[in-house]
Parts: structure tokens; C-alpha cells; sequence
């Protein structure tokens, strides 16, 4: 069987740029979930559907979500996420959707993150709202682009695995 990478964008598409996830997602269209190996969704705010997603194997998980501002509102991000800092509380939460809350939601089911890359924009307005503001809304294509580089380097580093 091939490994499988699953693709999560999340947010709240009604506080502005927090739905910078989604809307990454949206663009992606059906380019990246048409290969087989790859499942592409849109979670919004679903955090226990993404937890329950995460018990089924995954090779990696492509995390798409909105970043606090740290003075570069649009700026995209593209890093690893650390499981052992993200997420500390072992509690399950059905109505949290921050990726710390994702994961230790997983692990009061008893499974475990995947390698995870984090696919990220610095926020400019998360006030009550649907769209995003223009840097962010500006960034998406950069985004888009940053998700297909980060499939395309785990498919490369499964294959060197199996070698």
C-alpha cells in the first residue's frame, strides 16, 4: 500500500483571516487531491473529525492554517511542527480546533501525529467577519505553492525510505 499524506486546512472562515486554511484548500481545487496518495480537506473548525482522521495511517500531515501576526500580516510559512511542544493536554475537546488541541485530542484517543508540515500566513485581522483581509487574501497562491512544495518533499523523503 502507499503511503498516504493528508492535506487539513483549518480555521474559522467567520473571523476573517482564520479561514486562511480553507480558502488555501478552496484554490488548491482538485490538483493535489486527484493523486491517489493524497487527501486533501477542508476541516474549518471540525477539530475532533480531524483527531478521529488522524487515527487512520498517514505517512505525513500537511497542516494549512492561519499564524499570529508577528508584524508581517501575509508573510507565509512553511516548518515542521514539534509534537512534543504543540498540544500538551491530554484532554479530549470537541469544540477546539488550534492544532495543539487537535493533537492532544489524538492522543486521548491513544494514536500519534504523523510527521507534520505546517503550511501557515501571519494573520491581519481575525475580527467577527467572513473574508479575508488583503495581505492574507493576497498570500494564497504563495500558500498554494508552499502546500504542493510540501508534498512533493514528503513523497521524496518516503521514496528514500523505501530504497
Amino acid at each position: 500500500m502507499q503511503p498516504r499524506i493528508l492535506v487539513a486546512g483549518i480555521g474559522n472562515m467567520f473571523l476573517g483571516d482564520d479561514g486562511f486554511g480553507s480558502e488555501v484548500i478552496r484554490a488548491l481545487g482538485q490538483g493535489v487531491d486527484a493523486e491517489p496518495d493524497v487527501r486533501m480537506t477542508d476541516y474549518g473548525i471540525r477539530g475532533m473529525h480531524l483527531a478521529y482522521d488522524l487515527l487512520d495511517p498517514w505517512a505525513a500531515l500537511v497542516l494549512v492554517d492561519a499564524l499570529p501576526d508577528r508584524g508581517s500580516p501575509g508573510t507565509v510559512h512553511m516548518f515542521v511542527a514539534d509534537h512534543e511542544t504543540v498540544g500538551t493536554t491530554a484532554a479530549l475537546d470537541a469544540h477546539g480546533m488550534d492544532p495543539g488541541t487537535v493533537f492532544a485530542s489524538l492522543r486521548a484517543l491513544g494514536g500519534a501525529a504523523p510527521p507534520t508540515v505546517v503550511v501557515g500566513c501571519e494573520v491581519a485581522d481575525t475580527a467577527d467577519g467572513i473574508g479575508l483581509s488583503e495581505p492574507v487574501r493576497a498570500a494564497v497562491p504563495a500558500a498554494v505553492d508552499a502546500v504542493r512544495t510540501a508534498v512533493a518533499t514528503v513523497r521524496e523523503k518516503l521514496a528514500a525510505q523505501e530504497v
